[in-house]
């Protein structure tokens, strides 16, 4: 991802710096829509501003790195930066807060004043340097499925561990060897002015042997890159910016390191007739004129059927009615939200001669016909205020 400007972040979702999280995450969800892959195919720019808005909110949206983008811009999330983090997951998240220090003090590896503090040493510091990165998927379902849950079917490419050498790096047969590089140290020392500083084999990564050959098929990483195909469950509840966790399914580490995690980003789409807000959904409804004068009952949608909804006598246009437990499901599983129906009083746009004079004869018995031409009459009035 380009390097962006101090001012970008907000710029690209819209909003001023000091807009708060639920400003950021509406601007987020309306570029999302605008600019996902799936509604633009093979649109490269609009799959580029995809992935900038999207890392834009990764930052804003988390409080600690919004702190720390306010106070160093994006440069703190660029390699060395002090937000910045190591994995495939867009370079902003995962990170260990010290490993400026460490890369310093201690070389990077670990092993150094820090470690006492903060644990580790060669063989977490080699595990570290195997070990996969995390990848990120964006995915896009509707509010429907958001709301009951959905099985989706996902492809896409990663490192995955090499077959012919079963991820280790190595021609089978092949014998190991001391590593030339470090002697079998597992580790190579290097000034940088006042401080001499312990590294990670760079040829052995920290194991301090290498294969005789390495495996021809990888080239002796371990890993090639394919084509994954994985089925994912999407629980009930479930918004944008929802992260779900496949454990194992990143990038494969080298030569036989653990592989990363691969994060499934949400984005639900706008619905046509629904509005959500947390777990709550609002719609507006129509009510026939007649119908909010005296009273009576409609049927209203809802995302799994429709119900009765009661209408009170004298029900005015912008009234909002509940109805419980009609909303969305918790992620937690343990309660549903409400849904709250705006009232919208139909007035009808043209009467025939008897409806006219039934309504005029209406207005005259509550006392609100007017007598003079120059006075708007019940009907025009009504009219009027509706329109």
């Amino acid at each position: 991802m380009a390097t962006m400007t101090e001012e970008d972040y907000y710029g690209l979702l819209g909003v001023s710096r000091d807009a708060t999280a639920e400003d950021i995450k509406k601007a987020y969800r309306k570029m999302a829509v605008k600019y996902h892959p799936d509604k633009n195919p093979g649109n490269a720019e609009a799959e580029e501003k995809f992935k900038e808005v999207s890392h834009a909110y990764e930052i804003l949206k988390d409080p600690k790195k919004r702190e720390a983008y306010d106070r160093y811009g994006a440069a703190a999330f660029q390699q060395g930066g002090p937000g910045a983090g190591g994995g495939g997951f867009g370079g902003d998240g995962f990170h260990d807060p010290f490993d400026v220090f460490r890369e310093v003090f201690s070389g990077g590896a670990g092993g150094g004043i820090f470690e006492e503090f903060f644990g580790g040493g060669g063989g977490g510091a080699r595990a570290q340097q195997n070990h996969g990165a995390d990848l990120r998927y964006d995915l896009e379902i509707t509010l429907e499925e958001a709301a009951f849950g959905a099985e989706k079917e996902i492809r896409y490419r990663h490192a995955a561990a090499c077959k012919p050498c079963h991820g280790s790096g190595a021609e089978p047969g092949s014998k190991k060897v001391t590593c030339g590089t470090c002697k079998g140290a597992g580790q190579v020392i290097s000034s940088r002015g006042f401080f001499t500083v312990k590294q990670v084999c760079p040829t052995c990564q920290g194991a301090g042997k290498t294969f005789e050959k390495p495996c021809r098929a990888c080239s002796g990483e371990g890993r090639t890159i394919e084509t994954n195909t994985l089925k994912l469950r999407i629980p009930p509840g479930v918004d944008t910016g929802s992260k779900l966790r496949s454990g194992g399914n990143g990038e494969a580490g080298l030569q036989g390191g653990q592989s990363g995690d691969l994060y499934i980003i949400i984005h639900v789409q706008e619905h046509d007739f629904f509005e959500r807000e947390g777990d709550d959904l609002s719609c507006t409804v129509g009510v026939p004129f007649s119908l909010a004068a005296l009273g009576g009952t409609i049927h209203v949608k809802t995302l799994k059927d429709q119900v009765a909804l009661k209408i009170p006598a004298g029900t005015q246009t912008g009234t909002v009615l509940r109805l419980k437990g009609h909303g969305m499901p918790s992620i937690r599983g343990k309660y549903h939200g409400d849904m709250y129906v705006r009232v919208q009083v139909k007035v009808p746009k043209k009467l025939t001669s008897k409806q006219r004079a039934l309504l005029e004869e209406f207005a005259v018995a509550c006392g609100e016909a007017g007598q003079d031409d120059d006075k708007e009459t019940f009907f025009q009035k009504t009219k009027r205020f509706f329109e």
